[in-house]
């Protein structure tokens, strides 16, 4: 787990100090070695930095002042092979291919073995030089290949390429900024950002569907000419004439096994949820198990404990978690895991409110805890946590699948709509039901952000003739039935927002999160079963309560599904301090002559219900994001 950063300039050589501000930008992605290389296209170049070990000093130059048309960064997290070994950029022995990579690859060590094999040898233990060789091997096919999270940047200089890949479900993010003959990349757009060829501008239409959807949906962010890397996917830049392509190397399979039974179905998920656990256990620094007392976090913990015998736990207690801590317990004390909880007050997030808030790169709906989660695992000594997120997505977890059979039978009445003419916040909503044509208008509705007349409304006017307001560039397969809304989900959903934000939260205290849940077999395996054994329209996570049947109290099984966040609703209505920031920062913003400020007093003046509330934190985000990426 680390960070990673670079460029290449088609035109120009430009110097160092651009990829020296971009590898400080991400510096607490990875605090325990950073390491340079440059090139002219032709040839590169190995360099350390001044946060690079002992060691790697006495290797390499430090890098100063130089000029090159290529640039790769790199921040380490040491996970697996602690020692200089698993240094990168790690370059190939014949100096034409050089990696920089940010995740694990789980199924390392079976691809080393087929490698071996095939007559290739190994000076390290890290899953690095497995892709590095594997590429040699195999090309961009290696992308197939691995069973993990990944972010990859590789220069290929004998076939004049650079290459930019991401995982399956985008579990590592990876972003892009390409204007003017110029290609930058980074873990992190703050990274981005620091090169000489940037300057930040707002894409108000990635704005808008961020207030829609909580998030901005992949491959579009706030900034305009920043882009993610499409999960499955990776792009290809040609380095003699600048041209570019982009392959995906995955999709979800369209066969499906309409033959298994219910009872074949959860033993292969048991079994493979198992595996996924081992695998992920494998770090060469100690691991826990982050909890809540729901079934996707106790399920992995108590798998966890078969396979390794002192796993730790923590969970994270805030207002209204008493349940949560509860059950948490419940299920420490029968697998005799070593438990520890901590008490997040309301004033531990008020101290980091802003800075929290600014380290995410769009605004943001929520109040995360995951940051607290974080912070509590490096003091406690541990820089790998397992996570039960991904779940959800996968196996039907959250409460708006369960309104999908109802949606598809109102949307035959969705003709009402036009004969609506009253204005109140009742004709509104129903209104707003009502205009839920396709899948996609479904999940929107489910993600709680602004509502679409909402969010044209609070723009001003200028502004909104320059947003793309029709959604269907974001639509996917738009099957009306389960299958459709899971597409959703795990694109969606997880790629673009739950991961996003975990991978943040995580990396800003150097903390590395797993996801077993996310396995290549598993999600294939998912995938592939019949609807009628993965939804039922009745009950969430069917398939997955059978699996935590036989290992999970009855207490956790029976606890209805909640979210991991503070309760904002709550904190915006009786926090002084709270309200007092927010004011302050709604003031600062009605000045930037951005949104409609009778729009803006009006929501704020009229705190109805939990949503009402979303909707002023979504711009109280907003003006704390344009504070730090176009202020500071």
């Amino acid at each position: 787990m680390c960070g990673i950063c670079g460029y290449y300039s088609f035109k120009k050589e430009i110097s160092s100090e651009n990829i020296l501000m971009m590898n400080n930008a991400i510096r607490h992605r990875g605090p325990d070695d950073e390491g340079f290389w440059i090139s002219d296209g032709v040839t590169g170049h190995p360099f350390a930095g001044k946060d690079s070990t002992v060691k790697i000093k006495e290797k390499y130059p430090l890098l100063n002042e130089n000029f090159s048309k290529i640039a790769l960064g790199f921040r380490r997290l040491s996970i697996l092979d602690l020692s200089e070994r698993g240094h990168q950029p790690m370059v190939s022995e014949d100096r034409k291919v050089t990696v920089t990579f940010n995740g694990e690859i789980y199924n390392f060590k079976k691809i080393r073995k087929e490698l071996e094999d095939l007559g290739y040898s190994f000076e390290s233990n890290s899953d690095t030089e497995v892709i590095v060789k594997s590429y040699l091997e195999w090309g961009t096919d290696v992308f197939e290949k691995l069973d993990g999270m990944f972010a990859i940047a590789l220069v290929d200089l004998d076939h004049q390429k650079l290459i930019l890949g991401r995982d399956r479900v985008g579990l590592k993010p990876l972003f892009y900024y390409k204007k003017d003959y110029a290609l930058i990349w980074a873990s992190e757009i703050k990274s981005i950002l620091k090169n000489e060829f940037v300057k930040p501008e707002i894409n108000w239409n990635g704005v808008y569907t961020n207030f829609l959807f909580q998030t901005t949906l992949a491959p579009e962010t706030c900034f305009q000419n920043i882009f993610s890397v499409e999960p499955a996917s990776f792009l290809t830049v040609d380095l003699k004439d600048f041209s570019f392509s982009k392959k995906m190397y995955w999709d979800f399979p369209v066969q499906k096994n309409e033959n298994i039974t219910e009872n074949e179905a959860v033993e292969s998920i048991d079994r493979l949820l198992s595996n996924s656990v081992q695998s992920q256990l494998f770090a060469d620094v100690p691991v826990v198990s982050m909890m809540s007392g729901g079934i996707d976090s106790t399920l992995i913990t108590a798998k966890a404990k078969s396979f390794k015998e002192d796993i730790n736990a923590f969970t994270i207690s805030y207002q209204f978690s008493e349940s949560e801590i509860k059950n948490a317990s419940l299920l420490a004390e029968k697998y005799h895991v070593s438990h520890d909880v901590k008490k997040v007050s309301d004033e531990e997030i008020l101290n980091k409110l802003k800075e929290n808030i600014q380290h995410f790169e769009e605004p943001y709906s929520s109040l995360e805890v995951l940051m607290n989660a974080a912070e509590y695992a490096k003091e406690l000594g541990f820089k790998v946590v397992l996570s039960g997120n991904g779940a959800d997505e996968l196996f039907a977890g959250y409460s708006h699948s369960l309104k999908l059979n109802q949606w598809l039978f109102m949307k035959n009445f969705n003709f009402v709509r036009h004969f609506i003419f009253t204005n109140d916040s009742f004709s509104r909503k129903v209104k707003n039901y009502f205009s839920q044509d396709i899948m996609l208008d479904f999940f929107r509705q489910s993600q709680v952000g602004m509502k679409p007349l909402e969010a044209k409304s609070i723009f001003k006017e200028e502004i909104l003739k320059s947003v793309e307001t029709d959604l269907n560039s974001k639509k996917l397969s738009e099957t009306q039935d389960y299958e459709g809304l899971f597409e959703y989900d795990m694109r969606y959903s997880l790629s673009s927002h739950h991961v996003y934000r975990d991978d943040l939260s995580a990396m800003k205290y150097g903390v590395e999160f797993r996801y077993p849940y996310l396995s290549n077999d598993l999600i294939d395996y998912v995938s592939s079963l019949p609807e009628k054994l993965r939804y039922n329209g009745k009950i969430n996570k069917p398939l997955l309560r059978k699996v935590g049947d036989k290992y999970l109290p009855s207490e956790i099984l029976q606890m209805p599904k909640r979210g991991f966040s503070f309760p904002l609703a709550h904190f915006i209505r009786t926090e002084p301090k709270v309200r007092s920031f927010i004011e302050e920062n709604l003031n600062s913003l009605k000045k930037r002559n951005f949104f409609n400020s009778e729009t803006v007093d009006d929501w704020w003046e009229n705190q109805n219900t939990d949503f009402d509330c979303i909707k002023i934190w979504q711009l109280v985000t907003f003006e704390l994001w344009y504070q730090k990426y176009f202020e500071n």
